[in-house]
């Protein structure tokens, strides 16, 4: 029986992103990392540490790599991580860093938000990504996602989903020992049994000794939908509007 998926393929997400967490990042930012990133978290000559603004990190780029840089530092540097700290502290850390670099001029961009959200609510999108506490749980929650990402890297999301694909994302088709398939979103898994969620977002748990093999996919489950060049600018444009405030 070969299982090719592994606990270690599944990259955590920051489950901490709320407006509340931003803040609450902020205050454990202000107690415990101004003293090397500064008060701005800009760095500089009185401080010891990088520029935290600029939206490029050092060690890592994915809130997952800015964790384990939070919690364990950095080997030969002053990063010493902070150890002692609640995972949820960590992770509020990690969305308040988020919001540090430098936002979008929305009217910069040639789409029009209010057309994109036409087209991303006409497109069904909200099948699969929340936004908002709204939608689906099939693919990433983009309630955010105009900060984490920019314009040029929402235009490939949009127009090439395989083009990146994070680990959380890839799927698993699943062979019992009867011959039928199952495929969905891998959730989790330990030494007896392996559990998933399906294309209706209902969680099934499959135990190993009855399961024939395992089969990661690490294509995006996403459409590659044939878009104008005024519909791309448009999503873009909607998605780099969202950033965590209500719409």
């Amino acid at each position: 029986m070969a299982f090719t998926t592994s606990a270690a393929a599944e990259e955590p997400e920051n489950p901490y992103t709320s407006g509340i967490d931003v803040r609450m990042g902020q205050r454990q930012f202000q107690s415990k990392c101004t003293s090397c990133h500064g008060l701005d978290a800009t760095g500089g000559e009185e401080a010891d540490g990088p520029d935290l603004t600029t939206g490029s990190f050092q060690h890592g780029s994915t809130d997952a790599d800015l964790y384990e840089v939070i919690r364990n530092g950095v080997e030969g540097t002053s990063m010493r991580g902070l150890r002692r700290a609640e995972d949820q502290e960590i992770w509020q850390l990690v969305a308040y860093l988020r919001t540090l670099s430098g936002a979008v001029d929305l009217a910069s961009l040639p789409g029009s938000a209010a057309a994109g959200r036409a087209a991303f609510e006409r497109l069904d999108c909200g099948s699969c990504h929340m936004v908002q506490g709204r939608g689906g749980r099939l693919g990433p929650d983009l309630s955010r996602v105009g900060e984490r990402r920019d314009p040029d890297e929402l235009a490939e999301d949009v127009t090439t989903p395989d083009a990146e694909v994070s680990p959380r994302w890839w799927t698993v088709r699943i062979t019992r020992a009867d011959g039928t398939v199952v495929e969905g979103l891998r959730m989790g898994e330990d030494t007896f049994n392996l559990r998933l969620m399906d294309g209706e977002e209902r969680l099934l748990s499959f135990a190993k000794a009855a399961v024939r093999s395992v089969e990661r996919i690490l294509e995006s489950t996403m459409p590659a939908e044939p878009l104008s060049d005024e519909e791309r600018d448009d999503l873009v444009a909607y998605l780099a509007s969202l950033r965590g405030n209500e719409s």
